[in-house]
This record gives C-alpha cells, structure tokens and sequence, in this order.
C-alpha cells in the first residue's frame, strides 16, 4: 500500500479538513496572524483539541512541501483514531484479558510504528498515546508499522494519567518500564494489563509512573544504559507474552 504524507496547506485547505471531521494531529501557525480565516482555523482546532504550535515565517517555508501555505499548515492523521473503549471491545470479541501499550514521550515516528509492529504480534489489543508530545498516525508510521496499522487499533487522549486511572476501573494493572524497577522475571504479568513506556531520553513522565502499579526492569549486561523505546516495548510485551502462555 503506498502512503502520501498528509501535509494541508493553504487556509481554505485547513478549513474544510475541519469541516470534514478529518483528524488533525498538529497545526503549524504563523506567529502574530490575527486576520478572519486563521481565527476561523483555530477556533475550529480548539474544538477538536489540536495541538498549535506558532512559528515564524522561515519553518513554515522550509515545511511546505507546495510554497503555498498561507501562514497555516495542518498535519493529519494518515489513519483515524480508535476510541479507548474500542481496544477493550476488542478484547472483549476475542474472549482475552485486555493487554494494552500506552506509550509516554514518544516522539519518533519510527520508533511509534515499530511498537505497533511489535503491539501487533504480541497479541496487544491496541495501543495508547497522549495528543502532546507524541508522534502521531503519519505516513511514516505507517510505513514502519509493516502493515499493523491496519490491524492494530491507536487510541489518542488528552491525559495519559487520567486515562490509566479509568482503566483501572475497568480491572487493568499497570506495569511501567524504568531501568530502576524490579526486574520483569520477579513480576506477576498475567491477566489484564497495560504496559507503559517511555522514551529511551527520559523514560516514562513522574506523573504516569506514579499512577502505575509496578515498575519493570530490563536485565542488561553491557556498557551502555538504555534501550531503544521500541527494543525494551519488545522484549517486554514478550514477557507478558510468556507468562500468558504459563497461565
């Protein structure tokens, strides 16, 4: 399947991708633009919670794929979003305990695509993101995904922590990756879950890893400290794997 990236250009463009009910993942505005149709764009971004970001003339330039973009341009989502409810229906059809992967500082988009790849094989019934600070659905991702994107759901919220506590309601437990945890052998990973990680830089926010009930360490034996964001999702998800299979 070939995959465009999704770059809206030019206020009209903007417009009628939110009046549409395209998905906007981000939205790139001149800085100090006040006329009638840029107000017109970021009301309707405020409506649907779009992440804005105001730069200046010169990143707009080197974005713009088309030298035309008017002082806006929207980044969309190469796929829609599935709702959170959607992931536990889906666990839900298959008859399985909920095994979710919530990732937090994600914002590689290769590294995002890999863990669905990776989401996907294991058996993961869809994968969480937070709209801030986060790659998005892109083409890229896409790419990477090798395919599971069609078959793993991605849900964005708004607040990763708010989320982790209504699942817990729901009768999820939550095991949180950090090199400082106890090692995931020593940990009981069966039934119903969500893995949470971060990024490779700086891990998992303080405010998600407090809303966690665990925290699971990786055993390495080499030099260097830390591994890829998309490794370490691996390996652990294999681990909940394994356990699975003992139960």
């Amino acid at each position: 399947m070939a995959y465009q990236e999704f770059m809206i250009e030019g206020r009209n463009a903007v417009i009628e991708a939110y009046r549409s009910g395209r998905t906007v993942d981000k939205l790139y505005v001149l800085d100090g633009c006040q006329d009638g149709p840029i107000l017109t764009i970021k009301r309707e971004a405020k409506k649907q919670n779009t992440l804005v970001r105001y730069v200046d003339r010169e990143r707009l330039d080197q974005m713009s794929q088309t030298g035309k973009h008017q002082g806006v341009i929207a980044v969309a989502a190469a796929y829609e979003y599935a709702e959170v409810e959607d992931l536990l229906n889906l666990a839900r059809q298959k008859g399985e305990d909920p095994f979710l992967i919530l990732l937090d500082n994600i914002e590689d988009p290769h590294n995002l695509g890999a863990i669905i790849r990776t989401a996907n094989l294991a058996g993961a019934h869809g994968v969480i993101i937070p709209k801030n600070r986060a790659a998005g659905l892109t083409a890229t991702v896409a790419r990477t995904s090798a395919g599971a994107l069609n078959y793993t759901p991605v849900a964005k919220v708004t607040n990763l922590a708010k989320t982790i506590e209504d699942l817990k309601k729901e009768g999820l437990w939550f095991v949180c990756a950090d090199m400082d945890g106890t090692e995931m052998y020593d940990l009981n990973l069966k039934g119903p879950i969500g893995l949470v990680i971060g990024s490779e830089g700086e891990g998992v926010g303080r405010l998600v890893k407090e809303k966690c009930d665990m925290t699971a360490s990786i055993p390495m034996k080499g030099d260097i400290d830390s591994l890829n964001a998309s490794v370490a999702a691996g390996i652990l998800a294999y681990e909940v794997v394994r356990q699975r299979r003992r139960a």
